[in-house]
């Protein structure tokens, strides 16, 4: 079956339609340096536990796109990176930049920009100026990804 960015697209925005957990959050000013955010973007460590909780949660979308070391989850995604290994891969503040604004990696990217609510196209009037994770979130997930070690 073949797979166009439009469809993709389509597809993520779906999910995120039902998974903007963050709407009532102001964004937490955070500060790129290199490649990537080293501080928390709440001030503490995230949970990994409720990280891999939201990766497997077909809302946040990670597991529409990816897959990785999850045998109890069926039909994970081919059309981007495994996550497994990717504590090995990127630092912890390398992680959080990928999570908070994927196109600064790579503009053409289909992977969304989950903390971030500037420029961005084919938002639904219900989502303009809302995150589609929350800053604590963000950072759960940064913490379960960090713990995925080859």
């Amino acid at each position: 079956m073949a797979r166009t960015s439009v469809h993709i697209a389509a597809l993520i925005a779906a999910s995120c339609a039902f998974a903007c957990h963050a709407g009532a959050e102001e964004l937490r000013h955070y500060n790129v340096a290199g490649d990537g955010i080293a501080e928390s973007l709440t001030g503490a460590p995230g949970d990994a536990a409720r990280g891999r909780a939201l990766v497997l949660a077909r809302t946040t979308t990670c597991i529409l796109c990816h897959s990785g070391p999850f045998p109890e989850t069926r039909f994970q995604g081919d059309l981007a990176p495994d996550l497994s290994g990717a504590g090995n891969r990127w630092t912890v503040s390398q992680l959080r930049l990928r999570l908070v604004d994927a196109a600064r990696f790579n503009p053409k990217t289909i992977m969304p920009s989950y903390y971030r609510t500037d420029h961005l196209v084919r938002v639904g009037r219900n989502f303009v100026g809302k995150p589609i994770l929350s800053a604590a979130e963000i950072e759960d997930i940064v913490a379960f990804l960090a713990t995925l070690r080859d």
